[in-house]
């Protein structure tokens, strides 16, 4: 573990159970520790599944801010921890599930790792990411494109809802911006 923090953006998902409860749930575990600092927290999207089965229920979608001195790896084992507090199951690719968290960056690092592909790899064709996080960060870019443009852009924007019911963690005030 380095002792500097690496800014990255993280995007939740949710299709099953309390999915309000779980994203709000979700964020307060994420960033529960000394390793990790909320830095910002988008609005809720409610969209349409995304590939996997037919027949699915609509996902909540948020992105958040972190700063971390964890490693993408360590990253990423945190963020599987914090699913499976949440009851993740991983039975069907892109199938229902009670909670969903990806790395989409971190920092400007680059991997095309079998464990873990930095930037994301399909973040750029997904509006209920890109669309999130330039609500959040409106002058966030991707692969050097603006992540607003990206998000008008992906084939499942025009599915897009806001969702105004999401109960926020205690330090998140209204704009998103930590307290």
């Amino acid at each position: 573990m380095t002792s500097r923090f690496t800014k990255s953006i993280l995007a939740l998902g949710s299709n099953l159970g309390e999915r309000n409860d779980t994203l709000s749930t979700a964020v307060a575990d994420l960033v529960d520790g000394p390793e990790i600092r909320l830095l910002g927290v988008s609005p809720v999207v409610q969209t349409k599944a995304v590939g996997g089965p037919a027949g699915q229920p609509d996902f909540l979608n948020m992105v958040i801010a972190i700063e971390t001195t964890l490693s993408p790896l360590e990253l990423l084992q945190h963020c599987h921890e914090v699913e499976q507090k949440h009851h993740r199951v991983r039975d069907v690719r892109w199938g229902p599930r009670t909670l969903d968290v990806d790395i989409i960056v971190y920092g400007d690092v680059t991997s095309d790792d079998e464990t873990l592909t930095l930037p994301h790899p399909r973040a750029a064709e997904r509006a209920f990411v890109l669309y999130p996080w330039a609500l959040l960060d409106p002058a966030a870019s991707l692969n050097g494109e603006s992540v607003a443009d990206l998000a008008a852009k992906a084939e499942d924007f025009p599915g897009l809802r806001p969702f105004d019911g999401f109960d926020e963690p205690g330090t998140i005030a209204a704009t998103g911006a930590v307290e």
